[in-house]
């Protein structure tokens, strides 16, 4: 029995790679799970998510290429870590401080009066080294 693509099937973990997950298929074919398609959020280990042996729901994206079907974990369904040892992007966000963040017009006219404040520091040590060289 042939994976077509776009099939969403059952599998097992059969092993984990530092830049995905390699799953036995139900037909005993092999697949690869990218690590980018583990889950919607920033997977910094694999391992966050996945054990050997664990089943798992998987999207067929392609036929095999390379001898392995290219899978989808987060297109067949929601991941989340297995510990809390991959802390979501956000609390990162917030250590920085409670500070709202500023616009891009905001960052960009900040961005353009620290620049020009510099050249202008600039200009005047370069008029000054040139007024002393007389």
């Amino acid at each position: 029995m042939a994976v077509e693509p776009g099939a969403i099937v059952d599998g097992t973990v059969e092993r984990l790679l530092n830049y995905g997950v390699i799953v036995t298929l139900p037909d005993g074919e092999s697949g690869m799970i990218h690590i980018s398609e583990i889950a919607n959020e920033y997977v910094a280990n694999v391992s966050d998510y996945f054990r050997e042996g664990d089943q798992v729901k998987v999207k067929v994206l392609s036929e095999k290429s390379e001898g392995r079907y290219e899978l989808s974990a987060k297109q067949a369904e929601k991941r989340e870590p297995l510990s809390d040892a991959a802390a979501p992007r956000e609390q990162f966000a917030t250590a920085r401080g409670s500070r709202p963040s500023k616009s891009f017009d905001e960052k960009l006219a900040e961005f353009m009066k620290h620049s020009s404040q510099r050249l202008n520091e600039l200009r005047r040590s370069r008029d000054n080294r040139r007024k002393r060289g007389r």
